[in-house]
């Protein structure tokens, strides 16, 4: 592993975000990585990554040489930046940042990657929502009526309570069923699965309850 730690970690992607967010993302996840070209507006902020994990085709030829120590060159082209920090990151959960934003290609590639990997203890940060795929099962405080969207990126089933619209016996699929704008129905909102496979999408302010869940809960791995 190139980074191995006891603490959240908090990624950076070479897409936009906002510096309160890096901020809200530190706070709760201090150690800081850089996927590839995150690099760049890091530094720029003022922040120097613990790492910078990726294929180096991004990050500027200046900081390639000021973080010579500090990178963890993967050279292969078949898996997205994100893709190899998954793989090369060790922490009770992480919080990305820069990987949704104005390319949609890479939104749907850091959420496939969720996928491939099973890491229920990652949270994308993103300018609406938070987003992470589920584990084999969470508990949610959540008030009542707040916004609980489902989507499954292959086919998966699953149990619920507390949702306006249970779960339970639907055969979700993204050709066929999925669970966007589903709703909590009470303060406590329960999921279970039966395989990865489904992303969870919440309201930002449950951030820091959500990874709290997740690092404590059961994981696919």
């Amino acid at each position: 592993m190139a980074v191995e730690t006891i603490q959240g970690v908090t990624l950076v992607g070479g897409g936009a975000f906002a510096v309160q967010d890096l901020s809200l993302a530190m706070a709760l996840a201090p150690v800081l990585v850089a996927a590839d070209g995150g690099a760049n507006a890091l530094c720029a902020m003022g922040h120097i990554p613990n790492q910078v994990i990726g294929d180096m085709d991004s990050l500027d030829s200046a900081l390639k040489r000021q973080l010579a120590g500090r990178l963890v060159s993967v050279p292969e082209q078949d898996s997205t930046d994100f893709d190899k920090c998954l793989r090369l990151i060790q922490a009770p959960f992480i919080i990305g940042l820069g990987f949704d934003g104005a390319r949609l290609d890479h939104t749907l590639a850091a959420m496939t990657s969720l996928v491939w990997h099973g890491r229920a203890r990652v949270v994308l940060l993103c300018a609406q929502d938070i987003c992470f795929l589920a584990p084999p099962q969470i508990s949610l405080d959540l008030s009542v009526g707040e916004r609980v969207s489902l989507f499954p990126m292959t086919a998966v089933t699953g149990r619920s309570s507390g949702l306006h619209w249970p779960i339970d016996g639907l055969q979700f699929a993204p050709d066929s069923t999925i669970g966007t704008s589903n709703r909590a129905a009470s303060a406590e909102v329960t999921l279970a699965f039966d395989a990865p496979g489904m992303l969870v999408l919440l309201e930002r302010a449950r951030l820091q309850q959500t990874v709290t869940q997740l690092a404590a809960g059961p994981d696919w791995l």
